[in-house]
């Protein structure tokens, strides 16, 4: 006789049993009745939505190793929740939940030395600590491996954080720099390879921070005198974590206490991770010695998902919301929403919430309607060669004379002009944008947009140039 959902769940049962008190298996483990067992996943009814959150945040861990036993380490558990006569309904209300698999974060302990007569450490997190102090990691437990899928446009990224994750501050990924447009997974990644440190090494003290609240810290610091404190307490990180390091631009007392917690931690062989909206060599305003650091490791690009990346984000959505929608729905949403991943994922709940809220069924209608307001809101992003294209007409000459090598005066503006744009409309990167616009290096861009930026200030009729483009790309 084959497994049944019966038969493993009554052994996870017992395995329980003998692991928890008989009240509290009495009050949450015998309430709940096996539906089905489908590809390794056991189905359990509960009884309440707040049945299951005790679940997932008391017993998740205990479940797992219950069930792991019985279907081996691919097993997954799905809670369906079932509410009786909801909203006078004949039927009863049935909803599906994938477990998380993952408790809480709990706050890290960490026993400092003491150097000075006064035995406290200023922490920035908290009050300040005397000697043992306790650390939020601040990282979010749903940002983890399981659900940042992998794809062409981001194995290099997620490759190199797992092996971070497996061996925090003893690869050659030190720092490990992930970079890439809006809405492409950066904070997520960052997150998740402080989740999986924690997994593997929970007496690793691992800190995620924006590198804008890291900046306020300092700034704080600076004003109460407890400057070297500051410096002391990131000293003792194990992992750090910090996010949108392109923050520090112009900043150059955080650069510069950033630069001596950095060279701490990497000689010490503790691990950095640093997420960017841009790739170290177009990010303006950060010290040479600091990009030369960010350097030393691995800088890796997440780039816009491919159409089957997208299909796979949309399945896991759903499949972690417990919603099921036809093939047709989730291959139009994956068609039609290109730019992204927080897009794609925004019109899925836009499409759940209007399903629900509006007690309509979810039509490939419906779905059409929901991803034009998404796309609308995307399709004014303009190419680098419409934007030479404009940028020539404008001044009445071809692309290829305003490609060409001529230091003519009028020709050489439209140029710095059509680079200017195309930094500020493309999310190209000024190596690329210098490429197309006349084969042209990423310093030439880099002046040409200061430039530009120094004579719309001094010069009338250059900023009549820029208003009346302007209106053109908007």
């Amino acid at each position: 006789m084959g497994i049944t959902a019966n038969s493993v769940w009554k052994n996870c049962l017992a395995f329980i049993k003998d692991n928890i008190q008989p009240q509290a298996y009495k009050t949450w483990f015998e309430p709940i009745k096996p539906i089905k067992l489908a590809e390794n996943a056991l189905s359990i009814q509960v009884p309440s939505k707040f049945f299951y959150e005790w679940l997932e945040e008391h017993y998740v861990k205990l479940l797992k190793v219950a069930l792991t036993k019985e279907l081996g380490e691919t097993a997954k558990l799905v809670y369906i929740i079932r509410m009786e006569n909801t909203y006078g309904n004949k039927e009863p209300f049935t909803e599906k939940i994938p477990s998380t698999n993952r408790g809480n974060m709990g706050p890290q302990e960490m026993d400092v030395p003491i150097k000075s007569k006064n035995p406290e450490l200023k922490n920035p997190f908290v009050i300040p600590g005397i000697r043992n102090i306790k650390i939020e990691s601040q990282l979010n437990p749903n940002y983890n491996f399981d659900n940042f899928l992998e794809g062409d446009s981001n194995r290099l990224a997620r490759s190199a954080g797992m092996a971070v994750a497996n061996k925090p501050g003893g690869t050659s990924f030190n720092p490990l720099l992930v970079f890439g447009g809006v809405g492409l997974g950066k904070t997520h990644l960052a997150h998740a390879i402080g989740v999986e440190i924690k997994d593997k090494y929970p007496e690793r003290t691992v800190l995620y921070i924006s590198a804008e609240k890291f900046t306020q810290q300092y700034i704080e610091s600076v004003k109460k005198n407890t400057r070297n404190d500051f410096i002391h307490f990131y000293q003792l990180i194990d992992v750090l974590i910090i996010d949108d390091v392109q923050f520090l631009s112009g900043k150059s007392g955080t650069q510069d206490v950033f630069f001596h917690i950095f060279n701490h931690l990497h000689q010490n062989g503790k691990q950095v991770i640093l997420t960017s909206d841009k790739a170290p060599v177009d990010m303006q305003d950060i010290e040479q010695r600091l990009l030369s650091r960010f350097k030393w490791g691995l800088s890796a690009e997440l780039q816009s998902p491919d159409y089957e990346t997208r299909v796979s984000i949309v399945k896991n959505k759903l499949y972690r919301d417990g919603v099921e929608m036809p093939e047709e729905i989730i291959d139009h949403v994956a068609k039609h929403i290109k730019t992204n991943v927080r897009e794609l994922e925004g019109a899925i709940i836009s499409l759940i919430a209007q399903s629900s809220f509006n007690k309509k069924e979810v039509t490939l209608e419906l779905a059409q309607q929901v991803v034009e307001k998404f796309v609308k809101n995307t399709k004014r992003e303009v190419s680098i060669d419409y934007i030479q294209k404009v940028v020539s007409d404008y001044f009445e000459m071809d692309v290829a004379t305003l490609q060409s090598k001529t230091r003519k005066r009028h020709i050489v503006q439209a140029r710095q002009l059509a680079m200017f744009f195309a930094k500020k409309f493309t999310k190209a990167s000024l190596a690329s944008i210098g490429s197309q616009i006349g084969k042209r290096d990423h310093a030439t861009v880099l002046h040409a947009c200061k430039t530009v930026d120094n004579l719309a200030e001094t010069d009338k009729q250059f900023r009549k140039y820029i208003e009346d483009l302007t209106k053109k790309f908007t």
